[in-house]
């Protein structure tokens, strides 16, 4: 029978290979994509079909999304003694894993002729829904670890959903019919930070697991 401290240890590792996995491989992936910039260009564009690495990173979205329902099962038991919003926070995890993971290793983003093709439409949907999820995830965390529980962690929670807000609203300027400026020529960039911003507050969370698992009394056999 597995226990419920290997559970919390396999999906607070599934949470370090897939923060830290996702930046690594899409830089590195990025550099056999000719002509494509880290600052410039949006991760899914990597994955399009004229992409010499879509194959690669839509292998790697796939695993991410695995990944990241992983670590959704694993901090529902880790914070079971607050239910209520532990199973949100978990939802909002598996949103994510399944529409920024799934959808968009399994969706390509192409276009003809300037226009989104079908899959391009899913893919956009699929993303927004995880994008929102993750968005919101940080509120959520701080009803299952309050306050008066960890005073830190209620200002950290807060700093990561406003930094994100920000990135988040950088990166969709891009889709104001505007000339091109600085501000959308950078839209790779503020995608990369908003991600950044949030793998960051996961991996912490992954830790926190961690850490509690190794004090808590009431972990038992499964």
């Amino acid at each position: 029978m597995i226990n419920k401290k290997s559970i919390i240890r396999i999906a607070s590792i599934a949470c370090f290979i897939g923060c830290i996995g996702d930046f690594w491989i899409t830089y590195v992936l990025g550099n056999y994509d000719p002509g494509y910039s880290q600052l410039h260009n949006t991760m899914s564009a990597l994955g399009i079909s004229s992409s010499p690495v879509s194959g690669l990173i839509s292998t790697w979205w796939i695993l991410l999304g695995i990944l990241m329902i992983i670590f959704a099962f694993g901090l529902r038991k880790a914070f079971d003694f607050n239910k209520k919003y532990v199973k949100i926070a978990a939802l909002l995890l598996f949103l994510y894993g399944f529409g920024e993971g799934f959808g968009s290793g399994i969706f390509k983003a192409d276009h003809v002729k300037n226009s989104l093709t079908e899959s391009a439409i899913v893919h956009e949907i699929m993303g927004g829904i995880g994008v929102a999820s993750i968005l919101f995830f940080p509120l959520v965390m701080n009803k299952v670890i309050p306050r008066t529980n960890n005073p830190g962690f209620h200002i950290l929670s807060l700093t990561v959903f406003i930094v994100g807000l920000f990135f988040l609203a950088m990166f969709l300027v891009r889709m104001i019919p505007e000339e091109p400026n600085e501000v959308t020529l950078y839209k790779g960039l503020w995608q990369r930070l908003f991600v950044l911003d949030y793998y960051i507050y996961m991996i912490i969370i992954a830790v926190i697991m961690l850490k509690k698992q190794q004090v808590d009394p009431h972990l038992h056999q499964l």
